[in-house]
């Protein structure tokens, strides 16, 4: 994909290591309770895959697909659930799982409606967090990597649905996005 990308930000190994000391966290922040990861289609499904095989604790999955932003690279602001939970929420322990935050706007409204279901709790798991790029004030427990506001693929994150398959997370060269 050499002309497509400009630099990698994050390589594989940074990932797998980054993704050991989140387990190690989430496992002892969990100990003993009933947690359920819910990740966040698509962009979450190397994350989700990669977290779960890190925790030591026996731990539940599910999946929901929100949309904002077509196939354009900004939020359209405007939230679709594509595919809800299948599990029953209520009393349950919740870690939303997601590749990237980037303004935030998406996941604040995912929280909200997660937390009217009734769960016990919801905190968030992160593999890219956007800090510059945040339009709301939303609390995110687990972060990978904090990065700068740039467009970013790679290890589920896309353009276009394509690039999810790099094992490492990198930007991409605006000639791609540009046209």
């Amino acid at each position: 994909m050499g002309e497509d990308l400009e630099k990698v930000l994050v390589t594989e190994e940074e990932i797998k290591t980054r993704l050991v000391e989140l387990g190690t966290q989430i496992d002892a922040d969990y100990a003993g309770r009933d947690l359920l990861l819910v990740g966040v289609l698509k962009g979450a499904v190397m994350v989700m895959a990669d977290l779960a095989r890190a925790l030591h604790s026996p731990v539940s999955m599910d999946w929901m697909a929100v949309s904002s932003y077509g196939a354009g690279t900004t939020s359209s602001g405007v939230v679709r659930i594509l595919k809800d939970l299948e599990t029953d929420i209520k009393d349950r322990d919740v870690l939303i799982v997601e590749d990237v935050i980037d303004s935030g706007l998406t996941l604040s409204w995912l929280v909200g409606n997660l937390r009217s279901r009734g769960p016990k709790s919801v905190e968030i798991c992160t593999m890219i967090r956007k800090p510059l790029a945040f339009d709301v004030d939303l609390d995110v427990k687990y972060i990978g990597f904090d990065l700068p506001n740039e467009f970013i693929v790679g290890y589920g994150l896309d353009y276009a649905e394509k690039y999810r398959n790099l094992p490492f997370i990198g930007t991409l060269a605006p000639h791609v996005y540009e046209k």
